[in-house]
């Protein structure tokens, strides 16, 4: 799968697709790498704000680590003109100190003399039945798509569960600097629902059906 590049990050996939149904969320996931060995912003714009969800929009990412964002399309009343969509998503990196919880409101100003470099991102809509894989369209389609379903949901919880760690580790750092009651539960309850997802995604694992006979 390709994505963009700039100096400090790399972002797969390219191009943001989603399956469009009418009254429906849609969502893609997008993985942005950090290509350099110094703590990395991020911040993610579009040029649709009410139409688009987007959890985190804004992060710090540690030298060579990665980090998924998730871009949810709100649910639509109606389809756009030939399925075509003209959004586009830009999404912005700098080098910073550290990995701090709160960014400075100048970290992405160009004009402050910071070097912002940017990757830019188009949005597709796939018409609810059409796929670009070839599997899908052959003619055993109905367990093809059965073994695609099972490897979405299990890439989903992989990439839930990263993030509820990346988190936690957040909660970490702050639980280190002040203590108290309410705190403390949350951190609790973040620590139980990582496990509850672990034991969850090894249990789908588990019964995932065999991809050996799969030709992606």
């Amino acid at each position: 799968m390709t994505g963009a590049t700039n100096q400090f990050i790399s972002v797969s996939p390219e191009e943001l697709k989603f399956q469009f149904e009418l009254e429906k969320q849609s969502y893609c996931d997008l993985k942005v790498t950090n290509s350099t060995e110094s703590y990395v912003a991020f911040k993610v714009k579009t040029t649709s704000p009410k139409k688009y969800f987007v959890r985190p929009n804004t992060g710090v990412i540690h030298p060579w680590d990665s980090c998924f964002i998730r871009v949810t399309l709100q649910a639509q009343k109606e389809y756009p003109s030939d399925m075509q969509c003209k959004d586009k998503f830009l999404l912005q990196s700098t080098i910073v100190n550290s990995d701090a919880d709160e960014l400075p409101p100048d970290t992405f100003n160009k004009d402050s003399g910071r070097n912002v470099e940017e990757c830019k991102l188009r949005v597709v809509y796939i018409s609810p039945g059409h796929s670009e894989d070839a599997f899908k369209q052959s003619s055993d389609g109905n367990s093809s798509q059965a073994v695609q379903r099972a490897r979405d949901e299990r890439d989903t919880l992989l990439r839930q569960t990263m993030q509820l760690q990346q988190e936690l580790e957040v909660l970490k750092r702050q639980k280190r600097r002040r203590s108290d009651a309410g705190f403390s539960l949350k951190f609790a309850l973040l620590v139980g629902l990582i496990g509850l997802m672990a034991g969850f995604l090894f249990k789908l694992l588990m019964s995932s059906p065999s991809t050996e006979t799969v030709d992606i």
